[in-house]
């Protein structure tokens, strides 16, 4: 009886991990410039529930990170205005967690978030790229 009660409650307690541990969706994206920059950058960000977590390094910018963001844009390969703010920009990494709404976590799954990298140099984004799973 013993046995079969531990087997039961080991069942459940697989089930629910699963369950927990299948909401967990994992990105990633190669920051890049346009032509002739020669700064790079990874992202990796984890997707837990509407938790956002994420780090992204960074190297050989025209000159100190001054702002980064996440961007929502209208579609994938566009542009779009930021929906999460980094702070701590200044050296990589950057690390942080925000809370994503429903409609951004849409958005984040159908590739149209992007992360930005801007610089004194360009105002407007050094280096970029979309998160992808």
């Amino acid at each position: 009886m013993r046995h079969t009660l531990f087997a039961a409650v080991a069942a459940v307690g697989l089930l629910v991990a699963s369950a927990a541990s299948a909401q967990m969706v994992h990105y990633t994206a190669k920051l890049a410039g346009a032509a002739g920059v020669k700064g790079s950058g990874d992202v990796m960000a984890m997707l837990d529930g509407k938790t956002f977590t994420y780090m992204v390094n960074y190297k050989d910018l025209t000159g100190p990170a001054v702002a980064a963001h996440f961007h929502d844009a209208t579609a994938p390969g566009g542009n779009g205005p930021p929906i999460v703010p980094a702070t701590n920009v200044g050296t990589s990494p950057i690390k942080g967690t925000a809370t994503l709404t429903d409609a951004q976590i849409a958005d984040l799954n159908a590739g149209k978030v992007y992360f930005n990298v801007h610089t004194a140099a360009n105002p407007g984004g050094e280096i970029r790229g979309f998160l992808a799973k």
